[in-house]
C-alpha cells in the first residue's frame, strides 16, 4: 500500500535560513539540507556512483550482506522509520529481511518531495510493506511515527549514509539524544558513519575530476536564484574542499573569485563578498568505531553490534535505547 504526499520546503523558512547564514559575522554559511531540490537530488545520485566516492557503495554492501543479521535481535512486530531515505534503494535489504517474518510499516522521512517519490517507486514491489512518506523535518516525522505505533510495536530508526557526519560533533550528539528521547527502551537506531581514512582519498571523494560534486555544490546558489530571485553569478564562484585536521572533517565551500555584491530579494538581503571569501556549505565528520560506541553511551543508547566495510572504511552500528 502506497501513500504519497508531495510538499516543498517553506519558502519563508528557506529565505530565513539563507538570510541568517549569509549575514553571519566572519564565516558565511548555507545549510546542507537545501542541497536537495530536484536538481541537487539528481546530482547526488550521480555522485553516489562515482568511483572516487565509495561511501554509498560501502553502505550498500553492508546492508546487502548483513541485513538479516542486523534485524535478527528485534522482536516482532517492528515499525521502521528512516531519517533521510533518499531513493530508498539501500533500504530494500532491511525491509526484505523484515518481510520474511512480518508485514512491515515503513515511514521514510524526507524534506525532498522528489526523494520521497523516488523512494516509493523504488520499493513499490514489496507487497508486504506499507509505505507512507512523511515530508517532514527528521524529528517532527519521527515524533509522528512514534505517536502512531501500537504499544506492542518496536520502532527501528534508520539513519544510514553518513548524515550524522554533517552535524558538528556536539550538535550530532544532541540530535542523537533527541532521537533517544522519542524512543522507548528496546527501540533501535541503525546508524551509518563514515570512518577515518587517508586524507587524499577523502578530498578526491568530495572534489571529483568530473566536477559533479562542484556542480552539486554550485546548484545551491542556483536554487537560491530560482526560488528567492537572487542574482548569484555562478561563474564567479568555485567549488573548494579542505580537510580540517583538528575537527577530523571534510569541509565544502563556495569561494568567491572576485569582490561582488549579490541581491536576494526573496530574503530581503544584499550580500557583499570579498575575493577569496567562502560560503561554507557542508561538513562531513569522520569517526572511529570506538568513538561511535562512546557517543551511543553518552546519548542513552547501547551499541550492541557493528559491521564495518573494509574496502571503503564505513560502519553500520546497531544502537538500542536503554
Amino acid at each position: 500500500m502506497l501513500t504519497h504526499e508531495v510538499t516543498t520546503i517553506s519558502t519563508t523558512d528557506f529565505a530565513e535560513d539563507v538570510r541568517v547564514g549569509l549575514e553571519r559575522d566572519g564565516q558565511k554559511e548555507l545549510l546542507p539540507k537545501y542541497f536537495y531540490d530536484d536538481v541537487g537530488f539528481a546530482l547526488f545520485e550521480v555522485i553516489s556512483q562515482l568511483p572516487e566516492y565509495g561511501l554509498t557503495r560501502a553502505d550498500e554492501r553492508l546492508l546487502c550482506r548483513y541485513a538479516a543479521e542486523m534485524i535478527d535481535g528485534f522482536p516482532s512486530p517492528v515499525v521502521v522509520a528512516e531519517l533521510g531515505s533518499g531513493s530508498g534503494k539501500k533500504t530494500r535489504w532491511i525491509l526484505e529481511a523484515l518481510c520474511r517474518r512480518q508485514p512491515t510499516s515503513y515511514f521514510p522521512i524526507e524534506i525532498s518531495a522528489s526523494a520521497l517519490a523516488r523512494c516509493q517507486q523504488e520499493l513499490a514491489d514489496l507487497e508486504s510493506v506499507r509505505i507512507e512518506g512523511l515530508p517532514r523535518e527528521y524529528l517532527d516525522g519521527l515524533l509522528e511515527v512514534a505517536a502512531r505505533r501500537r504499544p506492542d510495536q518496536r520502532l527501528l530508526v534508520l539513519f544510514l549514509g553518513s548524515t550524522i557526519g554533517n552535524f558538528d560533533r556536539s550538535a550530532g550528539e544532541r540530535f542523537l539524544k533527541e532521537i533517544r528521547d522519542i524512543l522507548e527502551p528496546g527501540d533501535g537506531l541503525l546508524l551509518g558513519t563514515d570512518l577515518e581514512k587517508p586524507v587524499d582519498r577523502l578530498l578526491l571523494a568530495y572534489d571529483d575530476p568530473l566536477g559533479v560534486t562542484a556542480a552539486f555544490n554550485l546548484n545551491l546558489l542556483a536554487r537560491i536564484n530560482r526560488e528567492l530571485n537572487a542574482n548569484f553569478d555562478l561563474t564567479q564562484f568555485e567549488h573548494f574542499v579542505r580537510y580540517n585536521y583538528p575537527e577530523r572533517r571534510v569541509e565544502m565551500h563556495l569561494r568567491s573569485t572576485t569582490d561582488q555584491r549579490v541581491r536576494i530579494p526573496g530574503a530581503d538581503l544584499t550580500v557583499r563578498l570579498r575575493k577569496d571569501e567562502t560560503i561554507w556549505t557542508e561538513s562531513s565528520h569522520k569517526f572511529t568505531t570506538r568513538e561511535v560506541a562512546e557517543i551511543a553511551r553518552r546519548t542513552g543508547f547501547h551499541c550492541t553490534a557493528q559491521w564495518v566495510d573494509k574496502e571503503w572504511p564505513f560502519a553500520e552500528s546497531l544502537l538500542l535505547a536503554g
